[in-house]
């Protein structure tokens, strides 16, 4: 729909009527958007392809937002759909529990891989640095170290234990994943072994999480395909 830079916008949150975390919202020319992923200043290509892929090919209303240091795409929602007043689907990106639950699983299986095979403080090295990711994308209930303790230890398919995460948390998780693993292990054969780990997921779930990943450059970055 249009490629825009940061000038050209207003950015600003409302409150999730259901779980009451905030949510970014995109404002251009009287049109709202909802923030659907997010890219680092080196996924340009990823970016576009992403957008493209949206519009082109499944006829949403996006954007995509250029920033020096980011890339992200925005699909176009009604303010009475955000609001929860209208019953119809927008492009919201709330995030199933079981799609959570299995990006902690791939969570973990890196976290565990680079404790088992670079030692301990390489493992402590990288829950600072994902607890960075965390903090600059402000995921809900992974702010605190400790809180980023408990996602790295406690079961993941504890549906009691499942943070309130939307789709574009579930992206940035994965795409930062990705790179740091990349840069621990200095190869993305840890992807692979990490992939293994959604076989605690059921058959059903971990068929919609791979299906979904696969309508996005994630697919092609965990060679899910």
């Amino acid at each position: 729909m249009f490629i825009l830079k940061r000038q050209d916008v207003e950015i600003t949150s409302i409150q999730h009527p259901k779980s009451g975390q905030p949510v970014p919202v995109l404002n251009y020319q009287g049109q709202t958007f909802r923030l659907i992923s997010v890219f680092n200043a080196n996924q340009a290509e990823e970016a576009r392809s992403f957008w493209r892929d949206l519009t082109d090919n499944r006829g949403k209303a996006c954007v995509l937002l250029e920033e020096p240091d980011r890339y992200s795409v925005w699909g176009k929602v009604r303010l009475e759909q955000m609001s929860g007043d209208s019953g119809g689907d927008d492009v919201s990106v709330a995030a199933s529990t079981a799609f959570t639950q299995a990006s902690l699983l791939l969570l973990q299986a890196v976290y565990f891989d680079v404790e088992d095979l670079l030692g301990t403080r390489q493992a402590g090295a990288f829950e600072k640095e994902i607890t960075k990711v965390f903090q600059q994308w402000n995921f809900p209930q992974a702010i605190a170290p400790n809180e980023v303790e408990d996602l790295l230890q406690q079961d993941p398919l504890d549906g009691s234990k499942v943070p309130p995460w939307q789709e574009h948390h579930l992206n940035t998780l994965l795409q930062e994943l990705y790179r740091i693993g990349k840069d621990y292990f200095g190869n993305p054969n840890f992807a692979g072994r990490a992939i293994d780990a959604l076989e605690d997921l059921p058959d059903g779930d971990r068929a919609q999480f791979i299906s979904w990943m696969n309508q996005s450059p994630l697919g092609k970055l965990w060679a899910t395909a």
